[in-house]
C-alpha cells in the first residue's frame, strides 16, 4: 500500500476541504433519515391517535408536512449542490496536481527508459489511470464515510425504537464483511492485469497509427489487423476474468443485503400481530432497512471501484517512482560562460551493464571553435559518442569535460542549455512554424524568429505557405518536406544561439538542393562555435577542421580531409566508394 501513502501526499493540501465536504455530506444524508420517522409519526401519532378529532389530525398533518417540505425543498438543494461542487473540485484538483507532477517526471526520464517503453503505455498511465484514481478521493475519502455515518445514524435511531428488531436487522452484517474480504482480495490483481492489457492495446495502437504509411506501402493491413486483434483478445480475456469475479462478488453481497429486509418484515410482522409492536414502528423499520442497506450496497460498489482505483494508483506511482538515470549531484553547479573546449578522456560506454561496450577507451581533445566530423560505418559508435555530450546517457568509464569541468559536476539543464542539436529526424510539434522555431527560445520576439529563419534559409519557403509563420505543420511536421523540417530545426538552434553545436546526420535523407541550402545554413551557424558533425555523405564534411573515423567503438583515424586522403586508410576507402557512386 505504499502507492496509497504516496497518493495521500497529494491529498494532504486539500484535507480541510475534504473534511468540510464530509461534514456537509453528513447533513445531506441525514435529512432523508427523517422520512421513516415522519411516516411513523403520521401513522402512530396522527392517524391512529385516539384522542384527536379529524380536524386536529388534519391540522397536525399539514403542520408536519409544511415543516418537512421546508426542509426538503429549501434546505436540502443548496447543501446537495455545495457537497457535489466541493467533492468534484477536490477530486479534479488532485488529478491536476498528479498529472502536472507526472509530466515534469516523464520529461526527466532517461532515453534508456523511453527505448524500452511504448509511448502509448505512458499516455495510458498519465490519462486513463490517473483519471481512475479520482474514485479513491470521491468514494474512498468521502462517500464511504458518508455511507458509514448514514448506517450508524440509522442504526442509532432504530435502537431507540426497538433493540431486538435492530439486532435482527443487522444480524447478517458479519456475513457481508466476510464476503467483502474474500472477494476483493483477488479483485485488485485482476484489475491491475486488465489495466496493463489496456495499456498494451493503447501502446500498440499509438505506434501503428504513426506507422500507417509503412503499413500501406507494404500492404500489411490484414497482417496488422491480426496483430491488433491478438492484443485486443488479450485485453478481452483479462476484462472477462475481472468481470466474472466482479459478478460473483455482487451476486453474493447483494443476496445478503436482500435477505436482511425479509428477516425484518417477518419478525416485525409477527410482533405487530401479537401486539408487541406498533404498525408505525414496523413501517419505520422497513423504511430504515432501505436507509441501512442502500448505503451498504453502495459500499459494495465503492469497494469494487476502490479496488480498481487502487490498482490504477499502483500503476501511476510505478511510473512516478521510475528512477532517473541522469541526475544532478548534490553539489552540482550552473554551467555559465562556455568557451567550448571539449575533452573526451578514456571514455567507454555500454547501454546496459550486461551488454558489450559500444565505445571503448575513446579519447579526443577539441579546441574551442573547432569543427569535428565523425565518420564511419553504421553502428560504429558515432551517434552514441555525441549523445554523451548533453548527458542523454552517462559514460560507463572515463570522463567528458567542457573547459576542464567534468559535465557530471554541473547541472544537467544548464549543460543542455549550452548545446544545440539538429538530428536526422527532428521532431516538430503540431503547432505553428513560429512556435516550433521558438522552441529555441520561447520568449523570442517575432523579429528574432524571422531573423533566425532567414539565417537558416527557411524564411522564403515559410512566406510561401498559406498562413506564413502561423501555418500549422501537423503532427511531427507531416505537412513539411524533409528539407523544410530541417531548416525549421536549424532556425530554432539559431534562435537558441548555443556555444556548442551537434549535427547528427542532418542532411543524409535530403535531396541535393535541400542539402545545399542546409549545408550553407550549417556552415553559417557553426562559425566561431565548437561543432560536432556526424555525416554519412563525406562530401559535406571536407571543410571540417578534423575528421575522426570511429570503427567498432574506437577512434582509428584523425586528421583533415587532405591528411586522411593521403593516409589511404578507412576514410580514403569510404570516400572513394562514395565518389564512385556519385559518378
Amino acid at each position: 500500500m505504499n502507492s496509497v501513502k504516496q497518493y495521500l501526499k497529494f491529498v494532504k493540501p486539500y484535507r480541510w476541504k475534504i473534511v468540510w465536504t464530509v461534514l456537509i455530506g453528513i447533513v445531506k444524508f441525514a435529512i432523508p433519515l427523517l422520512m421513516p420517522l415522519i411516516l411513523k409519526y403520521v401513522i402512530d401519532d396522527i392517524i391512529d391517535a385516539d384522542g384527536l378529532s379529524a380536524s386536529e389530525k388534519t391540522t397536525q398533518l399539514f403542520v408536519l408536512m409544511g415543516v418537512s417540505f421546508l426542509i426538503f425543498l429549501v434546505l436540502r438543494p443548496p447543501i446537495e449542490y455545495l457537497r457535489q461542487y466541493l467533492a468534484q473540485w477536490v477530486g479534479n484538483r488532485i488529478l491536476y496536481d498528479i498529472r502536472d507532477r507526472l509530466f515534469d517526471h516523464i520529461q526527466k526520464l532517461s532515453l534508456r527508459y523511453y527505448s524500452k517503453t511504448k509511448t502509448g503505455e505512458i499516455i495510458s498511465r498519465v490519462i486513463n489511470d490517473v483519471e481512475q484514481t479520482k474514485t479513491f478521493v470521491i468514494t474512498g475519502l468521502m462517500n464511504i464515510w458518508l455511507d458509514l455515518v448514514t448506517i450508524l445514524i440509522a442504526i442509532g435511531i432504530m435502537l431507540t425504537m426497538d433493540v431486538g428488531l435492530t439486532l435482527v436487522a443487522i444480524i447478517l452484517f458479519p456475513f457481508y464483511g466476510f464476503s467483502i474480504k474474500f472477494f476483493f482480495a483477488k479483485l485488485r490483481q485482476l484489475t491491475r492485469d486488465r489495466s496493463q492489457a489496456l495499456a498494451e492495446v493503447q501502446g500498440h495502437l499509438h505506434e501503428r497509427v504513426q506507422g500507417v504509411p509503412v503499413t500501406r506501402s507494404f500492404a500489411l493491413e490484414e497482417y496488422e489487423q491480426g496483430q491488433f486483434e491478438a492484443r485486443n483478445d488479450h485485453f478481452w480475456d483479462k476484462s472477462i476474468k475481472q468481470t466474472i469475479w466482479n459478478a460473483k462478488t455482487f451476486a453474493v453481497t447483494n443476496t445478503i443485503t436482500d435477505l436482511a429486509p425479509l428477516l425484518v418484515i417477518a419478525y416485525a410482522g409477527y410482533q405487530v400481530i401479537h401486539g408487541n409492536l406498533t404498525l408505525g414502528t414496523m413501517m419505520a423499520f422497513v423504511g430504515y432497512m432501505e436507509r441501512v442497506y442502500s448505503p451498504l450496497r453502495r459500499l459494495v460498489n465503492s469497494s469494487t471501484m476502490l479496488t480498481q482505483s487502487i490498482a490504477s494508483i499502483d500503476r501511476v506511482f510505478e511510473l512516478m517512482n521510475e528512477k532517473y538515470d541522469i541526475t544532478d549531484k548534490p553539489n552540482a553547479f550552473e554551467l555559465k560562460k562556455v568557451q567550448g573546449r571539449i575533452d573526451v578522456e578514456n571514455v567507454s560506454f555500454a547501454y546496459e551493464e550486461e551488454e558489450a561496450s559500444v565505445l571503448k577507451n575513446v579519447s579526443l581533445h577539441v579546441k574551442a571553435g573547432e569543427t569535428i566530423a565523425f565518420v564511419g560505418m553504421s553502428g560504429g559508435g558515432k551517434s552514441t559518442l555525441i549523445s554523451l555530450l548533453p548527458r542523454f546517457y552517462d559514460v560507463t568509464e572515463g570522463a567528458i569535460k567542457i573547459d576542464g569541468t567534468d559535465i557530471r559536476d554541473v547541472k544537467v539543464r544548464s549543460l543542455r542549455d549550452k548545446i544545440g542539436m539538429v538530428l536526422q529526424d527532428n521532431t516538430l510539434f503540431s503547432e505553428s512554424i513560429a512556435m516550433n522555431i521558438r522552441m529555441g527560445n520561447p520568449y523570442a520576439t517575432d523579429e528574432e524568429v524571422i531573423k533566425a529563419a532567414k539565417a537558416a534559409n527557411a524564411h522564403d519557403f515559410i512566406m510561401e505557405l498559406p498562413q506564413g509563420y502561423d501555418t500549422l505543420v501537423g503532427e511531427r511536421g507531416v505537412k513539411l518536406s524533409g528539407g523544410q523540417k530541417q531548416r525549421v530545426a536549424i532556425a530554432r538552434v539559431f534562435l537558441k544561439n548555443p556555444p556548442i553545436l551537434i549535427f547528427d546526420e542532418a542532411t543524409s535523407a535530403l535531396d541535393l538542393e535541400s542539402e545545399h541550402m542546409i549545408q550553407e545554413a550549417v556552415e553559417k551557424l557553426a562559425s566561431d562555435r565548437t561543432t560536432f558533425i556526424v555525416a554519412h555523405r563525406l562530401a559535406t564534411i571536407t571543410h571540417a577542421d578534423r575528421i575522426v573515423v570511429i570503427e567498432n567503438g574506437k577512434i582509428t583515424e584523425t586528421g583533415s580531409h587532405e591528411q586522411l586522403m593521403a593516409l589511404k586508410g578507412s576514410y580514403y576507402d569510404l570516400y572513394q566508394v562514395q565518389h564512385l557512386d556519385n559518378e
